[in-house]
């Protein structure tokens, strides 16, 4: 059973941008509304008067006022806010005071700051450059970046301008970026000389190149220098150095282009392990609403609030985390790794710079506990009021190493969503409990619901996650999909007109939503479905055990539960542990999740963005190719799994 492990004091809870919203709109609407659950109920009810009062509160700047709020409804191609004028990066860049926007601290650097006044100048002159090269509304402008401040000014200058905004991280494998950039024809790529991991400098400039030669859209490649002060050039082709590219002219306005609520803003990709990335092209209205709507909310942020998260730049976090400007607060950025130069890195950070905000993944929680490493014992953490993790699902024995480990009084809020929508589906409520293993709400406007096979909602029991009204941050077509058919197969075709988003979920009885893995992944053995993350969660329980992955083997007419794992140094796998962990699962989840076999790997695979590839692990079982390695992390860590003999065993 779910723990409860944290209510709101009730002070916080009154304090809350959440009641701010709630007596705003019962003033407005003459209702009386008093809780979540009735506003959540509400949102969804009324869809319309939801966004219309989301916008009002949330400030959006907007040239020309909409016509109404939703013209179609039809899923895929629903119409928001038809007639409005706005520009993205204009609400971003709202402030323009000393108060610092961004912090930057990469691997044994200090922290270095950027006012808001500094940032608005610094977008000024490069977008008055990249007009001067010709960029106008609708040409895409690529980073090959590290998670520095010149990346978030690239990314604001080309949306000052309507241009549309794509990145890679530089740890992504050359072919990986050929697969995304290569579809969508960027006119100008910004890459940085390198990066930094575990003390060392690493070159990217080599890559940078074969990325503009290969590419040849690329009419500029803007270096930033990062692991050396003025990289050579001489080697590259249609290359300037970022400080002689951006504008030296003192004192400029930004010309922010007003365009419509569904103009272009953003190419995300899908993680592309299973084919070439498909390219989801997003509206920055939507994306901006959306955004601000989870960063004020649920989230809570404040202008007085210096918020984090964990992220590259190839991760669609850093596009949330970047939208925190538009609140006002100041925004850490970090490059490196986090367990760089031991587990504590995040944390001695978390206490110099002053992290209210602290956000991460399932995989670092995971493994600080993997460690053994418990952050309060060496460390102060006092600024710290909410801890957010996302990126896969976190366990009830995470969600409570988090409470035992890190900070009792944090409001710990898993979150849910994809790249595919920029933002979430399920998100934290400062108003509501935290329970272990639960996600505590699904968000504001986003009428998601677990559907059983029979396409029929149902609470209590797990089923596919749907989303069954239109959400302002769908997106508005797929690159190169001129019919839409492409889109339509992604999304809507299992549950026509419906969202069907690839997780298997519980909705209980208050509100809160536990996730079970990928519906992809999703094992059935006996004809019975369970989700991977229910053995997970029995497994990382395990301190022999680092980590962990489950496939379903296709065997004798019906499916086998295979569990791969990854051994803690010192520990074996022999008879003993694979009984114990088989009696765990038993107990804890059921006979039905008990794997057939249980068989050493010395790694587990995973993608860029840290998620677990269960369909690449069992292609490679049944021997079948997986074609988009440079997907992965650690693609050499799938060879293990080619040839076990044990598979062919009863």
């Amino acid at each position: 059973m779910p723990r409860l492990l944290w209510t709101p004091p009730e002070a916080r809870a009154r304090a809350s941008n959440m009641r701010r919203f709630i007596d705003a709109v019962n003033a407005k609407r003459g209702l009386a509304i008093s809780d979540y659950r009735g506003l959540y109920e509400w949102s969804v009810d009324r869809i319309e008067d939801f966004w219309a009062e989301a916008w009002d509160f949330l400030g959006v700047k907007a040239s020309a006022p909409y016509d109404r709020v939703i013209g179609s409804r039809a899923m895929p191609g629903a119409e928001w806010f038809p007639g409005a004028r706005l520009n993205f990066a204009e609400n971003l860049l709202r402030f323009r005071d000393c108060r610092p926007a961004l912090v930057f601290a990469g691997e044994g650097r200090a922290p270095v700051s950027t006012s808001y006044a500094e940032l608005y100048d610094e977008v000024a002159r490069v977008a008055r450059s990249l007009r001067e090269l010709g960029v106008c509304a609708g040409d895409r402008v690529a980073g090959f970046m590290p998670n520095l401040p010149e990346t978030v000014v690239a990314m604001l200058a080309a949306a000052s301008i309507g241009a549309i905004w794509s990145s890679c991280s530089p740890d992504f494998g050359i072919k990986g970026v050929f697969d995304r950039l290569g579809q969508i024809r960027p006119k100008v790529l910004f890459a940085a000389d390198g990066y930094f991991y575990k003390g060392k400098g690493i070159d990217s400039l080599a890559r940078a190149a074969e990325i503009a030669a290969e590419i040849p859209s690329i009419e500029r490649l803007v270096v930033v220098p990062y692991v050396s002060p003025r990289p050579d050039l001489s080697s590259l082709p249609r290359s300037v150095h970022y400080g002689d590219f951006k504008s030296a002219a003192p004192g400029l306005e930004i010309e922010f282009a007003q365009l419509p609520f569904d103009h272009p803003l953003y190419i995300m990709f899908t993680s592309g392990t299973t084919g070439l990335p498909k390219c989801m092209v997003q509206g920055a209205g939507g994306i901006l609403l959306n955004q601000m709507k989870e960063l004020v909310l649920h989230t809570d942020l404040k202008r007085e609030d210096t918020i984090f998260y964990f992220t590259t730049c190839g991760w669609m976090m850093w596009n949330w985390l970047a939208a925190s400007l538009g609140v006002g607060a100041r925004v850490l950025l970090f490059d490196g790794n986090p367990f760089y130069p031991d587990p504590g890195a995040l944390w001695r950070l978390a206490d110099s710079v002053g992290i209210t905000v602290f956000g991460t993944s399932a995989g670092y929680i995971g493994a600080l506990q993997a460690e053994g490493y418990e952050p309060a014992a060496h460390h102060d953490l006092s600024s710290i009021r909410t801890i957010l993790s996302t990126g896969s699902p976190l366990s009830e024995d995470n969600f409570e190493f988090v409470y035992r480990a890190i900070k009792s009084d944090a409001q710990l809020s898993s979150i849910s969503g994809g790249s595919d929508i920029n933002g979430c589906f399920a998100l934290g409520n400062p108003l509501g409990a935290v329970y272990s293993g639960e996600l505590q709400c699904r968000g504001l406007g986003m009428k998601v619901e677990a559907y059983d096979e029979s396409g029929k909602p149902v609470v209590g029991e797990r089923g596919e996650l749907v989303c069954s009204a239109p959400a302002p941050s769908m997106p508005i077509y797929f690159w190169d999909d001129p019919d839409g058919a492409r889109y339509r197969a992604a999304y809507f075709e299992v549950f026509p007109g419906i969202w069907r988003h690839g997780d298997y979920i519980m909705v209980n009885e208050r509100g809160g939503l536990v996730i079970y893995g990928r519906s992809d992944a999703t094992l059935n053995p006996g004809g019975v479905r369970i989700g991977t993350a229910e053995i997970y969660r029995q497994v990382e329980a395990i301190p022999e055990i680092a980590d962990s992955i489950v496939v379903g083997q296709d065997w004798k007419n019906d499916v086998r539960v295979i569990l791969f794992v990854k051994m803690a140094p010192g520990a074996v796998l022999g008879d003993e542990l694979k009984a114990r962990v088989r009696k765990t699962i038993r107990e804890n989840a059921s006979p039905r999740h008990v794997p057939a076999k249980i068989i050493a790997v010395p790694d587990i695979p995973y993608t860029l963005n840290m998620k677990k590839v269960e369909l690449a692990v069992k292609k490679t079982i049944e021997g079948q190719p997986v074609t988009n390695k440079d997907a992965l992390k650690n693609p050499e860590a799938l060879d293990s799994f080619a040839g076990i003999g044990e598979l062919a065993e009863d």
